[in-house]
């Protein structure tokens, strides 16, 4: 019975895992592209409220709920008998220390810092050229690190030959 709770969060937390890589990988590759075509202030301002945006439900649950799924799947695996704890214990620890922890430590951060500026002044103006460059580093971070864990989950939900 453990074993199937165990297939059933490795399965939710690596889809979670590809549905955070997504909207991530949104980001780069077109909501940054994008404001870069923007004066400075409003650029800004459309990023401030992305950011304001993006603290719903939904992505809450999604963003917090993979890491709860990532580390679920883990500790069924330490106590089934399926033989997969490494696999999985290492994409939980790619999604919740590169994107999750990453998160928190960098990009919620420079979020806030971007939050408290003023668009249209000088130091907002230097805030953002920081922010961007920053930002997008970080996000690259979490891209890659949600997508290997999807991939590592994936594999791990394969059977293991005894030993």
């Amino acid at each position: 019975m453990i074993d199937l709770f165990f297939e059933t969060a490795t399965l939710v937390a690596a889809v979670g895992c590809g549905l955070v890589a997504g909207i991530l990988l949104a980001f780069s590759i077109s909501v940054l592209p994008g404001l870069a075509t923007l004066p400075v202030p409003d650029a800004i301002a459309a990023m401030q409220r992305f950011n304001a945006a993006i603290l719903n439900p939904v992505f809450l649950v999604l963003f917090v709920g993979t890491a709860l799924n990532c580390t679920a799947a883990t500790v069924l695996a330490v106590f089934g008998e399926n033989g997969r704890t490494a696999s999985v214990g290492a994409g939980a620890a790619l999604y919740v220390v590169g994107c999750f922890v990453v998160t928190v430590a960098f990009n919620v951060r420079l979020n806030d810092a971007l939050a408290a500026v003023d668009p249209a002044s000088p130091a907002g103006a230097d805030m953002w050229q920081r922010f961007t460059a920053n930002w997008t580093l970080w996000n690259t971070v979490r891209i890659l690190a949600s997508t290997a864990a999807c991939v590592v989950l994936i594999l791990g939900q394969g059977r293991s030959t005894p030993g």
